[in-house]
C-alpha cells in the first residue's frame, strides 16, 4: 500500500508521526472517507465540502486547496491497487508541546492519505439483509464534526460488535440525565452510518443538526427520493417509531445502502429486505453508474 504524508509518498511501512502530534495526544483533527469506483472518487466535491465543514468547525486552516486535494488523491488512486477503492483522508493540528489550547504560533499540520479496497456487498446482504442493535447516543454534541476522536463511536460500534450485529442504532434522550428514558428518546444515526426508516411506504429521514454526521450517501438517497417521487419526509423519529418501522436502512459512504431486517433479536417487517430498499438501491446504483460516466 502506498500512503501520502506530509507531501510525499510512500510504503505505508515508511509512514511515521511524532508522538507529539496533537491528533495522537488530544485527538486533534478531522477526517474524511470518500469512496472510489472504476478509479475515479465519488462526489468528491461534496466531500471536500464536508472536511472544510469539520477544519471550519475546530478553527484549522485547511492545508491544501480543492484542486490541489484533487491532483493529491488521484494521484494516489492511481498508486493503489484496485478499480474500486475508499480513501482515508486524516488532517491533524500538527506537533507541538502537549498543552490544551492551539499552539501560538501556528505548527504545520499533519497530513495523512491512505487508500484501501472497497468491499462489494455480497449477494446474501442485498438479498437477507442485515442486523442492528439499539443504544442510547452518548456522544458529545458536536457529531456533526468529522472528529478523529472517535472512542465513542468505536465503544458504541463494539456493542453491535459484540451482540454479532451490523451497526448499533443510536437514540438520544430529550433529558441529559440518567436514567436513560427510552420513551423520550429519538434516533440520531448509526455508529458509522446514516439511518433510515419506511413506516407505510413513506421513507422518514433524521434531520441534519449538530447530533449527526451530515452523511454524502444520506444526501443521495434523498436526491433520489425527490427525483423519482418517493414520498418522504426529513423530521425527528420517535424510539418508538423505529421499534415499528416496515423497513430500516443504513447508508454510508463504504456501506452504500443496506436493509436491516432485525433489530434488537426482532424481525423488522417481513425479515428480509423491503420495497423501498430494493428501489432506492436499484436507483443508488444506477445514480452511481451515471455520475462516474460523467466524470
Amino acid at each position: 500500500m502506498t500512503i501520502y504524508l506530509n507531501g510525499q509518498f510512500m510504503p505505508v511501512e515508511d509512514a511515521k508521526i511524532s508522538v507529539l502530534d496533537r491528533g495522537f495526544i488530544f485527538g486533534d483533527g478531522v477526517y474524511e472517507v470518500i469512496p472510489v469506483y472504476s478509479r475515479r472518487a465519488f462526489r468528491l466535491n461534496e466531500h471536500l465540502q464536508r472536511l472544510q465543514h469539520s477544519l471550519d468547525c475546530i478553527q484549522l486552516p485547511n492545508p491544501h486547496s480543492a484542486e490541489e486535494w484533487r491532483e493529491l488523491i488521484a494521484e494516489l488512486i492511481a498508486k493503489n491497487d484496485g478499480e474500486d477503492q475508499y480513501l482515508y483522508l486524516h488532517i491533524t493540528r500538527g506537533i507541538a508541546k502537549r498543552d490544551h489550547p492551539f499552539p501560538n504560533p501556528p505548527v504545520a499540520p499533519t497530513v495523512f492519505l491512505m487508500s484501501s479496497l472497497l468491499p462489494t456487498p455480497s449477494v446474501s446482504l442485498i438479498e437477507n439483509g442485515t442486523s442492528a442493535v439499539t443504544a442510547q447516543d452518548n456522544r458529545w454534541l458536536r457529531c456533526d464534526i468529522k472528529a478523529i476522536s472517535l472512542l465513542p463511536n468505536v465503544l458504541l460500534r463494539q456493542i453491535a460488535v459484540n451482540a454479532d450485529c451490523a451497526e448499533t442504532i443510536l437514540l438520544r434522550s430529550v433529558t441529559v440525565h440518567p436514567p436513560f428514558n427510552i420513551e423520550q428518546a429519538f434516533l440520531t444515526e448509526g455508529a458509522a452510518s446514516n439511518i433510515f426508516l419506511v413506516k407505510n411506504g413513506i421513507l422518514l429521514a433524521p434531520p441534519k443538526n449538530h447530533l449527526m454526521l451530515p452523511g454524502i450517501t444520506y444526501d443521495v438517497i434523498l436526491e433520489i427520493a425527490a427525483s423519482y417521487d418517493i414520498p418522504h419526509q426529513i423530521r425527528e423519529i420517535a424510539a418508538s417509531e423505529l421499534f415499528d418501522a416496515d423497513e430500516l436502512l443504513l447508508s454510508s459512504s463504504t456501506r452504500e445502502v443496506q436493509a436491516i431486517t432485525r433489530l434488537d433479536g426482532k424481525t423488522v417487517g417481513s425479515g428480509l429486505p423491503g420495497p423501498m430498499f430494493k428501489k432506492i438501491n436499484q436507483h443508488y446504483q444506477e445514480f452511481k453508474r451515471n455520475v462516474m460516466r460523467a466524470l
